[in-house]
């Protein structure tokens, strides 16, 4: 049976290169990997999973698709996963917060050198992700907000460069605030009136 992606990580897809060799970090299922290599998008890919489980999982998913020549699944945090030999030039990390990814890529910084793309899709606190990026080195070349279930996803695309965020795009996006786009402004709406209902029950601070 065919693997089909969530919208979500379609999105995440998209954003692929052409003929890369991919580590997908906590691939969980390795429905991204899988697809991918159907598709031909891909060369060669890395499912990284730190928990037995999802592990265990993806190893099934990947021998029943008739891949295991194409997909290694490895049970590592993070960029433990692979080593220079694997020749990896892309990089999904995928549903966690933003503040994790950060970690993750700081815990492995010394081994991106290489990588050419990271696509990231953070659950929360993008702010913090964009700044650990900006003061590492990397520079957003492609950003997309979309929506799923009723949640906002964001997706953060990097390569290696420079770049300087004002505090407004660090926190929403140098190329989503550009845009403006419906899904944004709804984000944003929504944002702005859970802060207005929680305003009122605020301690006001006293001063003597």
């Amino acid at each position: 049976m065919q693997t089909v992606l969530s919208q979500r990580l379609a999105a995440v897809a998209e954003f692929v290169p052409q003929g890369a060799r991919l580590l997908d970090v906590g691939s969980d299922h390795a429905y991204l990997p899988i697809v991918l290599t159907e598709e031909e998008k891909i060369s060669f890919a890395i499912a990284g999973e730190v928990v037995k489980g999802p592990y265990e999982s993806a190893l099934h998913n990947v021998a029943g698709a008739g891949l295991a020549d194409k997909i290694a699944v490895r049970l590592a945090d993070g960029l433990a996963a692979f080593d220079e030999s694997d020749n990896v030039t892309a990089i999904t990390i995928c549903g966690m917060g933003g503040g994790l990814i950060a970690d993750i890529l700081a815990a492995g910084v010394d081994k991106l050198a290489s990588v050419e793309r990271l696509i990231l899709q953070p659950n929360n606190r993008e702010d913090e992700l964009r700044a650990w990026l900006m003061a590492n080195h990397f520079k957003i070349i492609a950003e997309k907000i979309m929506t799923e279930n009723d949640k906002f996803y964001e997706i953060i695309v990097v390569e290696h460069g420079e770049m300087t965020l004002s505090d407004t795009e660090l926190r929403f996006g140098p190329f989503l605030n550009q845009e403006k786009s419906a899904i944004f402004k709804l984000r944003w709406k929504r944002e702005l009136k859970k802060l207005e209902i929680a305003l009122p029950h605020v301690p006001k601070k006293s001063y003597r």
